[in-house]
């Protein structure tokens, strides 16, 4: 998962929120990171409805859209959840599917 941080956020200011943190032995502490993240040109849909069903419409932007454009993939893709699973029903939840690009 990725969260957006502020940019005055420093790999020291990262360190020390883990050593605090760090004393409730949480599993995933040790996979946390800072880093900055470049994404360039990309392509994206929006998906509305449960996170089990956006296959389909990856599968149509991986392999339909984006090679019908003259384009290929550069990286891998990411999504933006835009809404509360634990408040938005299913159906209605919806996800920006980003996927980087580069023309051919």
């Amino acid at each position: 998962m990725m969260i957006m941080q502020p940019e005055w956020i420093s790999q020291e200011m990262l360190e020390e929120a883990l050593k605090q943190v760090g004393k409730k032995k949480l599993a995933a502490l040790p996979k946390l990171r800072l880093e900055t993240y470049y994404e360039g040109l990309s392509v994206q849909i929006m998906n509305v409805g449960s996170y089990d069903d956006e296959a389909p419409t990856l599968d149509r932007m991986h392999h339909e859209f984006i090679p019908e454009n003259g384009y290929e993939m550069a990286g891998k893709h990411h999504e933006i959840y835009l809404g509360d699973p634990r408040r938005v029903a299913p159906e209605k939840l919806k996800i920006v599917l980003r996927q980087p690009v580069r023309k051919i």
